[in-house]
């Protein structure tokens, strides 16, 4: 029974249920289309949710089999399902059709253009995993790209358009949490001592990525605030009020930017949204802003 429980417990472990968290910019078209309280959008938007979390576990399990001997010489990934040999190789393939069956069921039966979305995202990845992860600044451009196929799912799996603007905002704020990781994975080798592992963080100087990330955080900022004073925006949420949850925005860059030059935390993005309570606080505040502005048009004593 303890074998067959640490079996599972790895198998859960290879899927990388952690990450998963990315995944939840599918549910932004939901929450911006005004139709969050409404059972079939809400059912929609979680299979999408759940189709990208399986598709992005299959290609966790694709990833650990093409990386696995580079994993069992490195110092912390030695010790993931696959490179420990907890799971075998078939086993790992028998989780992979398992886990691409249950794709084919969700997405069965959603719009072609989600259905579309979600193959571009695999093929993506794969492409990723096999090649492009190695090729200098695609690399983060290929990660940034992923989150906008997250959105752009989002939009058709209920049937609804999506602000440009909200896209280019997710472009700026994808690519600054890409670019801050490599910085972080950068200052983790330079502390210890190490030189890199993955060819393509010798091409990265962290007085460069500091730049690139400064232009990324303005252009989220700037993006989304233009999007939230935007005339479409304005008119169909009812209210010129959600100008001021940029400030929530403001803030969780600032406070990710301050991590990122006094820890190495923010080498797994996922990790400093899941544990950094400022942050989680922020988050929370500038979801229930949203929805208060959104479902009762700025109704909102302190701001009206």
């Amino acid at each position: 029974m303890s074998t067959a429980a640490g079996t599972l417990r790895a198998a859960v472990k290879l899927m990388r249920p952690q990450q998963w968290i990315k995944n939840l910019f599918v549910f932004a078209p939901l929450i911006f289309s005004r139709e969050l309280f409404l059972v079939q959008p809400d059912v929609l938007a979680l299979r999408a949710f759940l189709a990208f979390c399986l598709t992005a576990s299959a290609v966790y399990i694709v990833n650990d089999m093409v990386d696995l001997e580079a994993d069992r010489a490195h110092p912390r990934k030695r010790n993931r399902p696959l490179a420990s040999g907890i799971i075998s190789i078939p086993g790992a393939l028998v989780l992979l059709g398992i886990l691409t069956a249950a794709d084919v069921l969700l997405i069965w039966g959603m719009t072609d253009q989600f259905i579309l979305i979600v193959g571009t995202y695999f093929v993506m990845n794969l492409a990723y995993t096999f090649k492009l992860k190695e090729v200098f600044l695609l690399d983060v451009f290929i990660i940034a790209a992923g989150f906008m196929l997250r959105v752009l799912g989002g939009a058709y799996a209920i049937s609804v358009q999506v602000s440009s603007w909200i896209i280019l905002c997710t472009l700026f704020i994808s690519l600054f949490l890409g670019f801050a990781k490599r910085r972080g994975e950068i200052a983790v080798l330079q502390s210890a001592g190490a030189a890199p592992e993955r060819k393509v963080l010798h091409h990265y100087r962290v007085d460069v990525i500091d730049q690139i990330v400064t232009i990324n955080a303005a252009g989220t900022v700037i993006a989304y605030a233009l999007y939230t004073v935007a005339p479409r925006t304005v008119e169909i949420f009812g209210t010129d009020k959600l100008i001021y949850t940029t400030i929530f925005v403001m803030y969780g860059i600032f406070r990710y930017m301050h991590l990122m030059h006094t820890t190495e935390s923010v080498e797994n993005p996922s990790a400093v949204v899941t544990t950094d309570y400022p942050i989680i606080v922020n988050v929370v505040f500038w979801i229930t802003t949203c929805v208060l502005l959104i479902y009762f048009k700025g109704q909102i004593p302190f701001l009206h």
